[in-house]
């Protein structure tokens, strides 16, 4: 009974207007959010450079840009075809697409402390007095809102943080998506160049075979050796052990194709190209700093510095006081019927401050200013890794094709050696074992050629992976703002 006075009493002495109260309120609110924009105070981001010395250019550079998506440099329509395949159905690129997806949710769901928050409420209340048999009722709506007014900046220093980290992911995802096409093209030439392996060995299986008969044909005539023939034979099996190994590693390769593009393994695939493409003219490098702020990777690691920083700033910024708003409206009555007849409504503000923590916030800063280092060193290694990535790559062309040249010279006169060798063993001045060696050698320069030509093509992909910037794919107009 006391409760069912006492509300009547507050209903009949704190009458309001229902307009009265909700434009009281909106002030209240509207003036909290006026005074966080004023009093406002974050700390500046320092400013931040790279922490090593850029070269002034790289050791070579070509005239042909490099496109965004480079792999059409190679013109070959199979492999576009697998790339954008690859791009929409690779494990790997959606695992980093959702963990971009998530760092985004984190950057939005810290960005709702910059607002009030606001809760409803609706309690409803019967009590039954046995003594005197008469029922109460009890109804009372309310809305309450809380916000802290960002005085120092730390909630916008922490928005900020997650802002970078998400931008971060950005830059892992489009590193992601340029490291699998890297991973495409080679494992398309490995298979183009392990299928020329296995054609190899299949025409060296067949010569040996031919010698084999030859020397078995004049074995009867006695100007063979028994022992020639088992130098021979084995020969042979040894070449029959190479396109063994070619056969096996033509299966991988497929096996590992499929599982790029996010395939079962042994389903089939398109036919690889007959033979390892031309390369193109040598492309642009550009300026070294140019590349840094092309490069996914070093700017991922420049947006974690980025990040880290702000989380410098919101540490600093939680040794000062919080300003906190509540305020409140509700209104009750014992019936439904005079539910919004009266209203009540309260402001409150609370200043809090840190007195004694134990050295926690103190060690916070300096755990957030040791990260902000190791970000500083890590964007730095970052940076020192790209240049020697353009510059490893453009040496080992250099070299390489100088390689290939010294190759080929060795496979025409091992040629010439073999023929000779061959013509004076037939007429009896020479022995076998030259011709053997010969042989040999002959056909194992072959393979090192083809094998070399792959090399020289993955040292241009290693190139071009590492002048590339990020590229736009199909999934990123999915991203929320």
């Amino acid at each position: 009974m006391n409760q069912i006075s006492d509300t009547a009493y507050w209903l009949e002495h704190e009458k309001r207007t229902w307009p009265q109260i909700w434009k009281r309120f909106g002030r209240i609110l509207s003036l909290a959010v006026l005074s966080g924009m004023l009093l406002n105070c974050s700390p500046r981001m320092t400013s931040v450079s790279i922490p090593v010395d850029s070269p002034e250019r790289f050791v070579e550079s070509g005239v042909q840009a490099v496109p965004e998506q480079w792999w059409t440099v190679f013109e070959d329509p199979q492999l576009n075809a697998l790339v954008d395949s690859a791009l929409n159905s690779n494990f790997n690129l959606k695992t980093a697409w959702e963990r971009l997806r998530a760092a985004s949710a984190v950057a939005d769901r810290e960005a709702s402390a910059l607002f009030p928050s606001l809760d409803g409420s609706v309690h409803a209340e019967r009590n039954r007095s046995q003594s005197q048999f008469r029922d109460s009722e009890v109804l009372q709506l309310g809305l309450s809102s809380e916000y802290e007014i960002d005085l120092w900046g730390r909630i916008q220093s922490g928005l900020d943080a997650e802002r970078f980290r998400a931008k971060a992911s950005y830059a892992d995802y489009q590193t992601a998506a340029l490291s699998l096409t890297a991973e495409i093209v080679r494992t398309w030439y490995q298979l183009t160049e392990a299928r020329n392996q296995l054609q190899l060995a299949n025409e060296q299986v067949e010569i040996n075979e031919q010698v084999l008969r030859l020397i078995k044909a004049r074995f009867g005539s006695g100007l063979i050796r028994g022992v020639d023939i088992l130098r021979q034979e084995q020969l042979l099996e040894g070449t029959t052990g190479q396109k063994i190994a070619a056969e096996v590693r033509v299966q991988m390769l497929k096996h590992q194709l499929a599982v790029l593009l996010g395939q079962v393994p042994r389903q089939a695939l398109s036919d690889a190209a007959d033979h390892l493409p031309e390369l193109p003219p040598l492309p642009e490098t550009g300026l070294p700093v140019e590349l840094v702020q092309r490069r996914p990777d070093v700017q991922s690691a420049f947006h974690l510095l980025q990040a880290a920083d702000r989380e410098l700033a919101s540490a600093i910024s939680s040794r000062y006081p919080r300003l906190n708003l509540t305020a409140s409206i509700s209104t009750a009555a014992i019936n439904a019927d005079k539910l919004f007849d009266d209203w009540a409504y309260s402001v409150a503000g609370s200043l809090l401050a840190p007195l004694f923590y134990g050295g926690q916030i103190n060690a916070e800063v300096d755990r957030s200013e040791a990260v902000r280092q190791q970000r500083l060193h890590q964007y730095g290694q970052a940076v020192l890794m790209a240049f020697r990535e353009v510059e490893d790559a453009l040496i080992q062309e250099q070299k390489q094709a100088e390689s290939i040249q010294s190759l080929e010279s060795q496979v025409r006169l091992s040629k010439q050696t073999y023929e000779q060798l061959q013509l004076a063993y037939f007429n009896g001045m020479s022995n076998y074992l030259d011709v053997l060696t010969a042989l040999d050698e002959q056909q194992r320069l072959q393979r090192d050629l083809l094998a070399a030509n792959l090399e020289l093509l993955e040292y241009r992909i290693a190139l071009y992976r590492a002048l590339a910037g990020g590229f736009e794919t199909k999934r990123e107009t999915d991203l929320p703002g």
